[in-house]
């Protein structure tokens, strides 16, 4: 039997299918009034930008912009005075190389490395006993040729009583008188060799010249010393000082000229006067937390730098500050007087020119070409440009043009305290 679920459809043809209905053209009325519609929608839209919106465009064409806020105040005027800063290094105001002056076998080391020693403190001792036995051998000596003048006086006494009875010839007697000045001869011979033996066994005992501090020792004990006064010398160690300290710096050509010629005008204290006071600090440091004075002035400039060195001296009695460190000192520039401030921000730069933007009663920009000095307290020096009495502009100077007219606010300029 065949399964109904597998058997094969019907096929129906074009004839059995059932008639269509017939078409109905459409109603083109409904389109038309689509059309008719937008269109007084878009007139309508048309007549309303143009009788309204296009009125507050030109009302708002027509209406002046409003000034533009600008922050503004009157330079400080403050009573400074101009400092100069240098970069130089701190030196040791004395140093010395310890040197052996007798040669000789090390036999002890009296301090530890890097430890502050005293003037006259014992440092190292070479072997003293060739230097003793030297010096038994001169007062043997010496006690030799003083036997020796004791014998010739004698001798020469008794020939001078004998030639009174012309008892001794005159050579004679002229040869006790050689006799007994050979022999006090040989005597200060011997005790100038008493005081060289002398001096060389203190010369085994090697003191510190100076205070300060010392270095490592450069020899260990039991190696045998080279001594001298000449440059053959062995070095042994080094001490320097540390208070007061040295701090040396190099000057430029044109600042020395200025400064001379300031002070030939009486407008300056002259660089060589050891009163004149200085300021300096560390590379660490921001305040300036030492204080002294001009120490010396080079008698010449360096032809191949084109400067001149200076120096200052500092007080160092924490012994902070080591020789060799680098640092910063500031000297006087000039003479206190009233110098007008302003903030680095305050100023444009238009190619080599440096300008400052002021403000008018009326509001009217006013630009002016200034000449900054250095900077002081925060704020910048201006030595030509500005008498004082001018507002200028310190904040929204991005919204200033020359000529135009600004709405200007008040404000304040302050310095910061220097320590």
């Amino acid at each position: 039997m065949t399964d109904p679920a597998n058997a094969p459809s019907p096929v129906v043809t074009p004839e059995q299918l059932p008639p269509l209905p017939p078409h109905k053209p459409r109603n083109p009325r409904w389109l038309i009034s689509i059309l008719i519609i937008g269109a007084m929608v878009f007139a309508g839209g048309y007549w309303y930008f143009r009788h309204y919106e296009g009125a507050a465009v030109q009302s708002a064409a027509a209406a002046p912009a409003a000034p533009p806020p600008v922050t503004t105040a009157k330079p400080l005027v403050k009573r400074i005075v101009e400092w100069d800063e240098f970069t130089g290094q701190f030196e040791a105001v004395d140093s010395v190389e310890i040197r052996a002056r007798v040669s000789g076998y090390l036999e002890s080391i009296h301090f530890t490395d890097g430890q502050m020693v005293k003037e006259g403190d014992l440092l190292f001792v070479i072997d003293p006993r060739p230097f003793e036995i030297t010096l038994t051998s001169a007062q043997a000596a010496l006690n030799s040729a003083e036997a020796r003048v004791n014998l010739a006086k004698q001798q020469l006494a008794r020939a001078d009583k004998l030639k009174k009875s012309d008892f001794v010839s005159q050579s004679t007697f002229d040869e006790r008188t050689q006799e007994m000045l050979s022999a006090a001869a040989d005597a200060e011979v011997a005790r100038a060799a008493i005081a060289s033996a002398k001096l060389n066994l203190s010369f085994t005992r090697v003191l510190s010249p100076m205070s300060g501090r010392i270095g490592n020792h450069q020899v260990s004990i039991g190696n045998l010393i080279t001594g001298g006064d000449g440059g053959g010398a062995m070095a042994l160690a080094s001490i320097v000082s540390l208070d007061p300290i040295h701090f040396s710096f190099d000057v430029s050509e044109a600042d020395f000229l200025a400064y001379q010629r300031a002070a030939a005008s009486g407008k300056l204290t002259s660089t060589r006067d050891e009163q004149l006071e200085v300021f300096g600090h560390l590379t660490d440091e921001e305040e300036w937390s030492l204080e002294g004075r001009m120490d010396f002035v080079n008698n010449q400039v360096d032809r191949a730098t084109g400067t001149i060195r200076a120096r200052t001296v500092f007080p160092n009695p924490s012994h902070l500050i080591t020789p060799g460190q680098f640092g910063r000192v500031r000297i006087p520039g000039s003479d206190s007087y009233d110098a007008v401030l302003i903030p680095d921000s305050a100023i444009l730069s238009d190619q080599s020119q440096k300008i400052v933007m002021t403000v008018r009663e009326d509001g009217t920009v006013e630009p002016r070409v200034v000449r900054p000095g250095p900077l002081i307290e925060g704020l910048r020096v201006i030595r030509e440009g500005l008498s004082g009495d001018e507002q200028i502009i310190i904040d929204g100077l991005l919204r200033a043009r020359a000529g135009a007219k600004v709405a200007p606010a008040p404000g304040k300029i302050e310095a910061k305290a220097e320590n």
